[in-house]
């Protein structure tokens, strides 16, 4: 067994610091877990005139990822460097060297996951990416062991806290979108370009590498159906709570013999829902499955520590796994066969915010394009218009496939116009 086990640390920034922090600071419960010491030999960063921080000897930076890649002494290579190509570039070399390698990297794993993973097992290594989807929430852990013995059915996850943070402040504190984002930027939980957090993509990169993972099968990020917040409206998250419930920026998946499908967007959740009362810049993951039923892990989604203590997990996996050598031991290949639904298969409730002409029969004749898509009506309700001549009309359907949805989009054209419309979700757990 091993005495030290050397690590290489490609990034020093948020999560990097984070992560050297930890390290140093439990030095002695992980000798005492791993029966040796996990030391950084050397870390890669971009800038050497920088302040860094005092518990990381200067002599192991290197602006060059050469010096780390093509170091035999590492054994274990962390990648928190962020970007795509040069960190999928990263995780190739390092694998092909054969390093263990440990990445929190959420856009290399859902654009090229199956592709490394298969390569980790070619080469008897391992490639752990806890870190890459919940930040402190121990989601991929759980479901690849936790939950190993169970067949997932259904998740449904709040995956960004910048969405969930802005969300919050704009129910709690009747904040505008454009102020609660402001607020969010401010704070650090929004990038100077927040449009990856609000326009979905981030959270449907999530949502690939999770429903990959808990369905045993390859999913592509074109397979996953994005809106994101720009289409949520003055007034929406008030009708919602008049209706008996809470708006959430929600990736969600499922699966049946039919097959997959996946989505990330603004939805209506019951209040009485799990998921509706997670708030500000927390991450949870709603889970189904056959044996255990329903269960959901809740925690920090981002920042410093949360996402360092995930990625400091999957190290002292790696340790454990070079202790007992048994590294790339795990089976990545998928066990089925790529299926997504197609629209006419994808059943939901869905909420409908229209502007018509205040006059006789325009109801009547809304009611009769629902009717001819076959779209049972659960609620209408008139809603006051601040617009003179118009009216608000406010319709909720039963279950109706997407396909039907986007019919009814098309027919209302011309009759009506559309303000907002949302999927509702979640109410078998009301």
């Amino acid at each position: 067994m091993k005495k030290e086990i050397s690590i290489g640390l490609l990034g020093l920034g948020t999560v990097g610091e984070g992560v050297a922090k930890i390290l140093h600071q439990h030095q002695q419960d992980l000798r005492h877990k791993l029966g040796a010491e996990a030391a950084i030999k050397k870390v890669l960063i971009k800038n050497r005139n920088k302040e860094r921080m005092a518990v990381l000897d200067p002599a192991v930076f290197t602006t060059d990822i050469d010096d780390i890649l093509n170091d035999s002494s590492l054994d274990i290579i962390v990648e928190v460097m962020g970007g795509i190509e040069g960190a999928k570039e990263a995780i190739e070399k390092a694998l092909k060297a054969g390093k263990q390698v440990v990445t929190a990297n959420k856009d290399v794993m859902a654009e090229f996951g199956p592709e490394l993973l298969k390569l980790a097992d070619e080469q008897k290594c391992d490639l752990f990416y806890e870190a890459s989807v919940a930040g402190g929430v121990p989601i991929i852990r759980t479901l690849e062991d936790g939950l190993a013995s169970d067949r997932i059915t259904s998740l449904m996850g709040i995956v960004n806290g910048t969405t969930n943070f802005i969300l919050t402040k704009m129910k709690k504190e009747n904040m505008t979108y454009e102020a609660a984002l402001a607020e969010a930027t401010r704070l650090g939980y929004a990038e100077a370009d927040p449009s990856s957090d609000v326009d979905g993509l981030d959270a449907a990169r999530k949502m690939v590498i999770l429903s990959s993972l808990a369905f045993s099968t390859v999913v592509h990020l074109d397979d996953v159906l994005v809106r994101g917040m720009k289409e949520i409206r003055d007034g929406d998250l008030e009708l919602a709570a008049k209706f008996g419930y809470t708006m959430k920026m929600v990736g969600s998946s499922k699966k049946n013999d039919e097959g997959i499908e996946v989505a990330v967007e603004p939805i209506f959740l019951p209040d009485s829902h799990p998921l509706a009362a997670v708030n500000n810049e927390f991450n949870a993951v709603y889970i189904h499955g056959d044996a255990v039923g329903e269960t959901m892990l809740y925690g920090p989604g981002a920042g410093s520590l949360p996402t360092a203590t995930s990625v400091v997990s999957d190290i002292i996996a790696a340790c454990r796994n070079l202790q007992l050598g048994v590294n790339g031991k795990r089976a990545h290949a998928a066990q089925h066969e790529r299926v997504i639904k197609p629209d006419n298969s994808c059943y939901a409730k869905y909420f409908y915010r229209l502007l018509v002409k205040d006059e006789v029969g325009v109801l009547s004749e809304l009611t009769s394009i629902y009717s001819n898509n076959d779209a049972s009506l659960q609620s209408v309700m008139q809603h006051p218009a601040e617009v003179d001549g118009k009216a608000e009309i406010i319709l909720l359907t039963h279950q109706i496939s997407r396909q039907q949805h986007l019919d009814l989009l098309r027919n209302l054209e011309g009759t009506a116009n559309i303000i907002s419309h949302y999927r509702i979700e979640g109410e078998e757990t009301a």
